[in-house]
Parts: C-alpha cells; sequence; structure tokens
C-alpha cells in the first residue's frame, strides 16, 4: 500500500517537541530594564536652544557690547535671549547697507523680483518654525500663526511682482511746450532705517522691509523690542535667498537706544517709524534728530498689515528724477530727430 503508517511513540519514550527557529537579537523582547534606562537617557539629555544672532552685512555677528536681554512669550514663559545691539551695532549696520546700495540699487528691476520671491520660496520651506515663533511671539493659535506666515509669505510675492512695475505707475514722459523729451523716472532715496511694528512681529516685519527693497533702497531694521525672534530668523532666511549681503540688516534690543544715533547718522537718507506706535515722544524726538540731514521721514500711521498692501510703502523712499532731452529743430513740415 502507498500509505504508510504513522510512527507510534513507545512506551515509556516521549514525543520530542518540534523545533523552532532561535529568535534572533532583533526579536528579543525589550525588558523593562532596557525600557527604563530608555527613558532615563531621554530625560537626562539637554535640550540644544537655540542662539539668535544680529544679520549685519550678510553676516550673523553677536551684539557689539556682549549684552542680551529675556525674552518671553505673551504668558511671561522664557524663549531665548536676544542680542541688544549697540551704538556700534548700528553704525556697523549702515556701514554695511551703504555699501551695498550701488549694486542693489543698480540691478535690474526685473532681477529683484526674482530675489524677493526666493524669499517666499525660503519661507515655505521653513513655515513650520515660524509658525511656533509667530504663535510663541504674538500669543495666537497654531491655526492662526499659520494664517500669518501664509500672508507673510505671499507678501513677498505680492512685492516681487511690483518691482518692475512700479516705474511704470510713478514715472513717464511728461508734455511740454518746446522740442523735449521730458522722462520722469523713480530712483531709490538710499539707505532707510525702519522701525518694525511692535505687536505685528512677522507679517508687520514683511510688510515694512519688501517694499522698501523692492524699490532699490538698502534697510536697517529695529525688529520688535517684546518680540524678536521672527524677525532674527528672518535673517537666516534671507542669508540663502541670493539677497546680497548688506541690502538688509537686522538689529534686536531697546527700540530707543538703537533709533536714536541711526536718526542721526548722517548716511541714513530715510525713517520709517513704524515701530515707534503710539509713543509721540519718541517720534518727535527721531523725526527733529532726522532733519540735521534732511531725511525723508514716514510717520507713524494705524496700519491693517492683514489687508492688501497699496504702493503707498513703495513711493514712500523713491526720488523722481527728471531728464531734459532736445529732440532736434522743428521746421515748417514738423519735427526731426
Amino acid at each position: 500500500m502507498s500509505d504508510k503508517p504513522e510512527k507510534t511513540v513507545k512506551p515509556g519514550k516521549t514525543a520530542k517537541p518540534e523545533k523552532t527557529a532561535k529568535p534572533g537579537k532583533s526579536d528579543k523582547p525589550e525588558t523593562s530594564e532596557n525600557s527604563q534606562k530608555s527613558e532615563n537617557s531621554e530625560q537626562n539629555r539637554l535640550s540644544v536652544f537655540k542662539t539668535y544672532k544680529l544679520y549685519v552685512g550678510g553676516k550673523f555677528p553677536r551684539s557689539e557690547s556682549g549684552r542680551v536681554y529675556e525674552v518671553t512669550d505673551s504668558r511671561g514663559k522664557w524663549l531665548a535671549n536676544a542680542p541688544q545691539s549697540s551704538r556700534k551695532d548700528a553704525r556697523d549696520a549702515v556701514v554695511a547697507a551703504r555699501k551695498a546700495f550701488g549694486g542693489w540699487s543698480g540691478a535690474t528691476a526685473y532681477n529683484r523680483g526674482q530675489i524677493l520671491y526666493r524669499v517666499a520660496e525660503m519661507l515655505e520651506g521653513r513655515k513650520d518654525q515660524f509658525v511656533r515663533e509667530v504663535a510663541d511671539a504674538e500669543g495666537l493659535s497654531k491655526s492662526e500663526a499659520a494664517a500669518v506666515v501664509d500672508a507673510a509669505v505671499d507678501r513677498w510675492v505680492w512685492y516681487a511682482g511690483w518691482t518692475d512695475k512700479i516705474a511704470q505707475v510713478v514715472g513717464g514722459a511728461n508734455p511740454v511746450a518746446g522740442p523735449y523729451f521730458n522722462l520722469s523716472t523713480p530712483e531709490p532715496t538710499g539707505v532707510v532705517t525702519v522701525l518694525a511694528p511692535q505687536e505685528s512681529s512677522f507679517l508687520g516685519l514683511v510688510s515694512v522691509i519688501a517694499p522698501v527693497i523692492a524699490t532699490g533702497n538698502t534697510v536697517i531694521v529695529i525688529a520688535s523690542e517684546k518680540s524678536p525672534l521672527p524677525a532674527l530668523s528672518l535673517g537666516e532666511v534671507l542669508a540663502t535667498s541670493d539677497l546680497p549681503g548688506g541690502v538688509v540688516n537686522v538689529l534686536s534690543g531697546r527700540t530707543a537706544e538703537i533709533a536714536a544715533p541711526l536718526a542721526a547718522h548722517q548716511d541714513v537718507n530715510a525713517i520709517d517709524l513704524a515701530g515707534a506706535g503710539a509713543d509721540d515722544g519718541l517720534a518727535k524726538e527721531l523725526e527733529i534728530a532726522a532733519a540735521d540731514n534732511l531725511k525723508r521721514v514716514l510717520r507713524p500711521q494705524a496700519v491693517d498689515y492683514s489687508e492688501t498692501p497699496g504702493t503707498e510703502r513703495l513711493t514712500a523712499f523713491l526720488e523722481t528724477k527728471t531728464v531734459w532731452h532736445p529732440t532736434g529743430a522743428l521746421g515748417a513740415s514738423g519735427s526731426s530727430y
């Protein structure tokens, strides 16, 4: 027969258990002792806190004074130590901004637009970081902070699109009586100091920086005194977004202390007092100091930075150059060129 009978176990002997594969090292169950060690190592690990620095001339120096001050969130929880800029830091920022002005103002408007758009790209990639920092700085929920960061990214794109169009809006050919071409063209004012808004630490910051550099100016921005971290992190984004060093310089610290020497500096051409806010006394002092070399001054205004911006801040720091050019002799038959 083809079917063999099954083997039976002889009396007195027990059946051997089937052999199973030995568990590998990875298959060994983790003992409670190993699990406890892992938890203890995580608890004992020291957190690596971020060291925030200034952004001046495309580099990240610490404050020349060596001072820092505590930054807390809306509930008073400590977040980080921010550098407290000195008068020397402010002067260094002016030197960097003036050095960068020639190349930046001489670049084509199209190229400036590309660089501003690149800033938006880099911000999009670091959105999570800025959502966290904005939420801590302004006491917002995560969803509210995300909406603010999205609006800030869109704001960079908005001004990137205006770089090669603003000249057509505020410039053009003027009709004159005589054989002349009369052309008006906008030109950047120069080095601009900006006091960033105190409450809107990121969207407001972008809304006052982007239009200034979009038109070819260079800028020294004094970050929000109580919430400087988003501004200092923005410096890291600008450093990796093709923006030449010195075009934007970010200082943090006591607003009044830093703004005073910048308002009186002879190599600063204009000042935006947006961050002076309701402090009319500070705004007046800075405006008086700015009069020494006839700086252009933009007084603080009540602004809702969440609204779509117009062209007011684009034109605030532009000068108009008018050129006359003869067309040639006008004969009886008309013009000849």
